[in-house]
């Protein structure tokens, strides 16, 4: 079920047209599930990214999102990533809300019949993600909480 937090777009894969699946949610995704998920015979690579909150000084995080300017910032990354490289498969799961160091903030799965355009892709979609979709990061630490400004990895 779709909620105010949730959006997803979706087309089937088969005679070379492009899937794809765009989420911005507050619940957690498994990994796995959705790389089994992005099998199909049309293709000969996925690649995929996990970003995951890290400890790096911090108790945890919340992220924020404009959702319908993130959203249609994706779609439109999404877009360019396959009329750059070909690819035949873009899904990008992305979370907001209050994060746990080890959780899971971000996975894209970019499918192409070969690995040098879905490697292509990912980096694109990763690279394009953190330059210009409105989502924000405030961390919490033991003295505190700051907003992180900008690009970060």
């Amino acid at each position: 079920m779709a909620t105010k937090w949730q959006y997803i777009l979706q087309s089937p894969v088969g005679d070379g047209r492009v899937h794809e699946m765009i989420r911005i949610t507050r619940e957690d995704f498994d990994p796995a599930q959705l790389l089994d998920e992005a099998r199909s015979k049309e293709l000969g690579a996925l690649v995929s990214f996990l970003g995951v909150v890290r400890d790096d000084g911090i108790e945890g995080m919340d992220l924020e999102a404009y959702d319908e300017v993130a959203e249609e910032d994706l779609a439109r990354i999404k877009d360019e990533a396959i009329a750059r490289f070909g690819v035949l498969r873009v899904d990008i799961v992305h979370r907001v809300g209050m994060l746990a160091v080890g959780d899971n903030i971000v996975m894209i799965v970019v499918g192409a019949p070969h690995r040098k355009a879905a490697f292509q892709g990912c980096e694109f979609i990763i690279d394009r993600i953190k330059e210009s979709v409105p989502i924000w990061k405030k961390e919490y630490t033991a003295d505190g909480s700051r907003w992180v400004p900008g690009e970060h990895d």
